[in-house]
């Protein structure tokens, strides 16, 4: 269906064309590349990334502009089985989501055969039958082009297996920057027609003091054993201008704690005599100061949130 006569010139196409605005959502086992390709459409960074799965705790939005449309888009945690209350919670979350939207956009790794996860999260899109969904081949960067067509084919297969019908189907690379800009183009004719739902220049609706213990935790998940990534959680207290500086050479105060679960993790992330906490500072810090664009003083504390990720007063606590 196309609002355009195919004869119209393409400056008249572009002033006859209506404008679009609304709200893409990813959706994806974890890990499989959801906060990249998020990072990648926006062209900066307003979901953290990491190689541990269940990085994403939070919906966060990015926002696309452009001159024909505005796409936000919705990254929500990986679905997967929960084991925990919070892993219930997080469930929840995307289902919410999924019923809210516009379009979802199916990732799926093209460096993994399609598995029992990926099975479980399209018979939920199946159900979802409003919605268009776009099929997302993440990481092509990582295979060769006889593996990513076996990849098409299967990811082709599966939705006719369950009665999904893919509205496309989009082989990207989020880190190498192919075909990108072309899913875009796919996603925006499936919005509806409307006005823009954020000011220019906006990029992401999330908190400054959420996206800075975003930063911080991401900073805290790398390097650590595979025991710990659900066991981290950062709370930013507070942040504040440092009182009595020049206006130009302004100082933010922010002070954070990260939570653990069990005192023995403590060690874990503090590192021998401080030296990891000290990296994780260094690390977060200058990503704040890139995202806030003003120096910072980063004061980080650990602390014990005793079995959080089960106690729903403590995931109240924490922002969940």
């Amino acid at each position: 269906m196309s609002d355009r006569s195919p004869s119209s010139r393409p400056e008249q196409q572009a002033e006859s064309a209506p404008h679009r605005a609304g709200f893409a959502c990813f959706v994806g086992r974890p890990n499989a590349g959801k906060s990249t390709l998020t990072n990648a459409l926006v062209g900066t960074k307003v979901a953290i990334t990491s190689n541990r799965p269940q990085t994403t705790r939070h919906t966060v939005r990015g926002i696309v502009h452009r001159p024909d449309a505005q796409l936000v888009l919705v990254d929500t945690p990986g679905l997967h089985k929960p084991r925990t209350l919070l892993g219930e919670r997080l469930n929840d979350v995307v289902r919410t989501t999924w019923a809210e939207v516009d379009v979802i956009g199916f990732c799926l790794p093209a460096d993994q055969k399609i598995g029992p996860g990926d099975r479980f999260i399209a018979g939920e899109l199946a159900a979802m039958k409003r919605t268009p969904k776009v099929a997302i081949v993440t990481k092509t960067d990582l295979v060769d082009s006889r593996a990513l067509a076996e990849q098409l084919v299967a990811v082709d297969r599966l939705g006719k297996e369950l009665g999904i019908e893919w509205a496309e189907i989009v082989p990207v690379s989020a880190t190498a920057g192919d075909q990108v800009g072309l899913l875009a183009d796919l996603l925006v004719p499936l919005l509806p027609e409307g006005p823009q739902l954020y000011p220019d220049g906006d990029l992401t609706d999330e908190p400054e003091q959420v996206m800075v213990a975003e930063l911080i935790r991401e900073a805290a998940l790398e390097g650590v054993r595979d025991e710990l990534p659900h066991s981290i959680a950062v709370v930013v207290e507070e942040m504040t201008p440092r009182e009595g500086r020049p206006a130009d050479r302004p100082l933010l105060d922010v002070h954070a704690n990260v939570f653990i679960e069990r005192p023995s993790q403590k060690g874990i992330v503090i590192g021998p005599k401080g030296s990891r906490l000290k990296e994780v500072g260094t690390k977060s810090r200058k990503q704040i100061e890139a995202l806030l664009g003003t120096p910072v003083y980063l004061d980080l504390h650990v602390k014990v949130a005793k079995d959080w990720q089960r106690d729903p007063k403590q995931l109240r606590r924490l922002g969940f």
